[in-house]
């Protein structure tokens, strides 16, 4: 989760916007390389691994009868969990709009494509951001509880 969180602030801070200083041609193609490298088996790993990790550990600690410590990690597994469904309906389906537009096309089609991606994109990302961070505090947070008998 911590990967995941530093790879959105990542984006909202240097990757977003050095990509803004450029021509509309790059933006569109940098953001299609991006996509395409960044789904692979390693980001799907931790992607979807940070999920079924913190239900698991909710699960557990509730099981263990450590109810403070499960409050704090089912919290995460909602804030991540809306992180999850975030990138499902928004981000990856401005990837996918954004690959099928075409590259070679008159300027003011990649001026649209652009300005159709951009905006929404960065607005999720950076909720994705704070969402992934809580989480993450939320995690902390369990984990400092984990020990006491609450």
């Amino acid at each position: 989760m911590g990967l995941s969180a530093g790879l959105y602030f990542a984006f909202d801070v240097s990757v977003m916007p050095g990509l803004d200083r450029g021509d509309d041609h790059t933006y569109v193609l940098a953001m299609r390389n991006i996509n395409e490298a960044i789904e692979n088996g390693l980001f799907g790993l931790v992607f979807f691994g940070a999920f079924l990790a913190t239900g698991l550990a909710a699960g557990q600690l509730r099981l263990l009868g450590r109810r403070a410590a499960a409050r704090w990690a089912w919290a995460a597994l909602a804030l991540y969990g809306g992180v999850v469904a975030l990138t499902t309906v928004v981000n990856v389906p401005l990837n996918r709009r954004l690959a099928a537009g075409g590259l070679s096309g008159a300027a003011g089609e990649l001026a649209a494509l652009r300005g159709a991606f951009t905006r929404p994109w960065t607005r999720a990302n950076a909720v994705r951001t704070l969402a992934c961070t809580a989480a993450l505090a939320c995690l902390g947070r369990a984990l400092t509880l984990r020990g006491r008998a609450v």
